[in-house]
């Protein structure tokens, strides 16, 4: 064999190789190729046992040793004549010299010409047919001298005389055996070589086309290196390959000669396990026995590359799939088996393979929690898989399903176990649609301990997904329970964490559709921790949902834990990564809250101050968004102009879709302490203007304390002014009829409900309606005008001795008139004598409630006086 990289033995000569495949150094260099050995039988089958036998020269010999003495024919007469004889006979002497001196006295050119100027180039090599020790194979290649490759012109050109006299050698029928020195020389196997007669002259090429029958060695040995190669500790190996080998050139009989050739593979050189591409995988429900029960098959087509020309059929194999265990010590555990159907190979093409699967319960070592882990060895392997990351399985040989696949190939790859990475497969977006319904939400618990679940806002609410289907599950599977770790962003930044590491009841209904096939899967989650992780993105929110009056979209990306049922049982698939937008539609549909429509109904004091009164009141207003609301507590400021005027607190309280009616309420009138010496000022105007009815509103705003334990979370809401118009006062019934069509009167707060002038003894008894339900409230002080037509004085009054207004509709006492006499309003007052006449009023009230007192002003309009005498 050449060791030039141009010549292997199993590859073209244009194929590169490996620098360091090389010739060992323990070829034999005393048994070459076209070498003499003194055991070897001569051409005439004598041997030369005895040196000192006499030896008959045989008449060539005789011939040429009397021309080289001088002794030819005594006849100088018949020298003229016999000159043609003896040219012949001197030439063919000088080719028997050549010869004897290529094949006896030059052995060792001959062989270093010969290993440097052989090329073999196998062109195919096919397994022809498989027998029960082993198979038959086709071998095909081209076989020539190159001369050129050899470096020593000397060696060179003797090679080239040598071969050019032999023309051709022919080996006879012979036993290559293989072994591996490194592993106790072992046998690999043997092939039976038939004979081959080849042309020798250099440039002359030979087609070698013959059948060899092959058998496999020491199976054992097989399979620790076939062990070694796919654990990747094969770094080098060694091949020895023996023969003796019977050679004859023409008719004359070379002997037989002990070939021992020793080939060293390393690096590039020994073959990888090939590439592979999954081109078809497929799922389904089989049944496994006559009593009904069904397991998972899986259909798997691969492309394999074929590099080699090597052609053979594959008969049907049969293997387990195993795959890994807790740990690498620890035996795999058997999955699956598989078989594969007849494979064509064919030189220097894909290889195209079909593998049918069936899984036909889970082991329970597959399921168990590893130890010291939360995880079993089947959490690990979807784990990988499922996040994109190749796993490995494992192929083991196990019984064919043919009966006429030979035993031998059975035992040797029921010895081995290859491991075959299984490409991950991601499920990024299969998510389709992603909704909440029936959204309800839950403010902090004050009284919770920090850190629970509880003392965070909490999200409870119906959860719709449309998730597509890889198109190669084709089996039953419904979601029975759900939990998951969420990222809840907006606009790319993160906004919180909402966590649902309690199971989930969930459902799942399979959809079929032209494109994909999908899965509907519905759950109810209640009171979900939504842990905000940044308050300015939670700020950005708010505002958008309160005052941008479009729906947002919320991006999420969980990892969910599914609870699968499927014919293999129930399983669990940890940490699947999804991503879905949710979309969250507005609190405030119109951009603010005059939809809400705030009323205030029963209203009741609970305590007073100098300052400040403590009010108790059930407040009706209009929820206008789909949201509902728990609310364990939480305290609000009330503004105005910019001053702190009070608080208001709401305690376990639900807000539902729609009406919300006697919504109890309670709060704190007290500018001066809230607001200081401003506050008392904005606060004075404020109740003048509301009791007048002027449009007035009310601003509120959280703090740090609004949400007991979430501090950041009222700051963060501190920064949305909340405006809504001051809710109207609806006090006791006055029990008299008004007119009910005056809507101007209607929208406003009627404190004076009708008045009663007294002409002759100049007073006037008004009709009073108190908004308060349980306390009384002292008018201390009046000093007010009635006006006619709001400019024309009609009298005056002023009044400082205290007297009571109850709850309900009452009359004032009789408070004296000064009646402006030259007026206008006078006359008109005195025309409507007997009737009734629109008034206007203005004037300062020193109002008293308990231990508070308030100066206000009051302007009034439409009031109906009757004048009487």
């Amino acid at each position: 064999m050449s060791d030039n990289p141009s010549s292997p033995l199993l590859g073209s000569a244009d194929r590169p190789r490996s620098n360091h495949s090389h010739h060992s150094d323990e070829s034999h260099e005393d048994t070459p190729l076209l070498s003499r050995s003194d055991h070897t039988p001569r051409y005439g089958g004598a041997e030369d046992d005895d040196e000192d036998e006499e030896i008959i020269p045989s008449p060539a010999a005789t011939s040429l040793r009397s021309l080289q003495n001088g002794h030819g024919s005594t006849k100088s007469t018949k020298a003229g004549r016999r000159w043609p004889t003896a040219t012949a006979v001197g030439v063919l002497g000088l080719l028997v010299l050549g010869i004897i001196a290529g094949a006896f006295f030059a052995p060792a050119v001959v062989e270093e010409y010969t290993k440097e100027a052989l090329v073999i180039e196998p062109t195919s090599l096919s397994i022809d047919s498989f027998s029960s020790n082993g198979v038959k194979a086709r071998v095909q290649a081209s076989f020539r001298m190159d001369a050129s490759r050899v470096k020593n012109k000397h060696v060179r050109n003797i090679g080239r005389f040598g071969t050019w006299i032999a023309r051709a050698v022919e080996s006879q029928e012979s036993k290559v055996e293989v072994y591996l020195p490194e592993y106790g020389n072992i046998l690999v196997g043997t092939a039976a070589v038939p004979r081959v007669v080849v042309d020798i002259r250099n440039g002359h090429t030979t087609a070698v086309d013959f059948l060899t029958d092959l058998e496999p060695g020491d199976m054992e040995g097989i399979r620790q290196v076939a062990n070694d190669w796919l654990e990747g500790r094969l770094d080098q190996i060694r091949v020895l390959g023996k023969a003796d080998v019977g050679l004859k050139s023409g008719l004359i009989p070379l002997g037989t000669q002990s070939i021992s050739e020793s080939l060293v593979f390393e690096g590039n050189d020994i073959p990888a396990i090939p590439e592979y591409n999954i081109t078809r995988l497929n799922f389904r429900e089989v049944p496994v026995d006559t009593a009904g029960r069904r397991g998972m098959a899986a259909d798997v087509s691969l492309s394999v590359v074929n590099s080699y020309p090597i052609g053979l059929t594959i008969p049907p194999l049969g293997f387990d799939i195993l795959v890994p265990n807790c740990n690498d010590n620890d035996p795999y555990i058997r999955l699956a088996d598989a078989t594969t159907a007849t494979v064509d190979v064919e030189p220097y093409s894909d290889v195209v393979i079909d593998v049918g699967g069936i899984v036909r319960e889970l082991p329970q070592d597959l399921l168990q929690t590893c130890p010291h882990s939360k995880s079993s060895p089947l959490d690990l392997l979807l784990g990988d898989y499922i996040h994109g990351k190749d796993t490995t399985i494992f192929v083991q040989g196990s019984n064919p399903p043919d009966s006429d696949t030979p035993d031998w190939i059975t035992k040797i790859i029921s010895s081995i176990t290859v491991p075959v990475p299984f490409p991950g497969h991601t499920f990024d977006g299969l998510i389709r649609n992603f909704s909440l319904t029936d959204t309800h939400f839950t403010l902090p618990d004050p009284w919770a301990e920090p850190g629970s679940d509880e003392s965070n806002p909490q999200i409870s609410a119906n959860i719709v997904v449309i998730a597509g289907l890889p198109k190669e599950m084709n089996f039953g599977i419904n979601v029975t329970a759900v939990n998951a770790t969420t990222d809840v962003f907006y606009k790319g930044e993160k906004l919180g964490e909402l966590n649902l590491k309690k199971w989930q009841s969930a459902e799942s209904e399979r959809i079929e559709s032209d494109n994909e096939a999908q899965l509907r899967i519905t759950s109810r989650i209640e009171d979900v921790p939504l842990n905000i992780t940044d308050d300015d993105v939670f700020t950005d929110v708010l505002s958008a949902l309160m005052f941008g009056g479009k729906t947002i979209m919320l991006k999420i990306e969980a990892l969910v834990d599914v609870t699968l049922s499927t014919v293999l049982g129930e399983l669990v698939i940890k940490e699947m990564p999804a991503e879905g937008v949710v979309p969250v539609k507005p609190i405030s549909p119109g951009g603010g809250f005059s939809n809400l429509k705030p009323r205030i109904g029963e209203l009741k004091v609970l305590s007073t101050s100098k300052t400040s009164i403590n009010l108790q009141a059930h407040v009706n207003f209009t929820n206008p968004t789909e949201y509902t609301a728990h609310i364990p507590f939480v305290n609000i400021h009330i503004l105005n102009n910019g001053s702190i005027i009070g608080d208001a607190t709401v305690q376990n309280v639900d807000i539902i879709q729609g009406n919300n009616t006697n919504i109890l309420v309670q709060a704190t009138w007290d500018p001066a302490t809230f607001g200081g010496e401003e506050g008392a000022k904005i606060g004075r105007e404020l109740l003048s203007q509301y009791i007048s009815g002027f449009n007035t509103t009310l601003t509120f705003q959280t703090h740090e304390g609004s949400i007991p334990n979430q501090p950041e979370l009222g700051k963060a809401l501190s920064k949305f002014l909340i405006e809504i118009p001051a809710p109207k006062l609806s006090g006791p019934s006055p029990g008299d009829d008004r007119d009910d069509d005056d809507d101007d009167r209607d929208s406003k707060p009627h404190f004076i409900n009708s008045a009663v002038f007294h002409l002759f003894s100049s007073t006037a008894v008004f009709t009073l309606l108190s908004p308060l339900h349980y306390s009384t409230i002292y008018i201390d002080n009046i000093n007010a005008t009635a006006f006619y037509n709001h400019t024309e004085p009609v009298g005056h009054i002023d009044y400082d001795l205290p007297f009571k207004v109850p709850p309900g509709t009452s009359q004032s006492p009789k408070l004296p008139v000064d009646w402006s006499m030259d007026s206008i309003g006078y006359e008109k007052l005195k025309k409507a004598l007997g009737g009734e006449l629109k008034l206007d009023a203005s004037g300062t009230v020193v109002v008293r409630l308990g231990q508070w007192r308030e100066e206000v002003w009051y302007v009034g309009s439409g009031i109906g006086a009757s004048v009487t005498l």
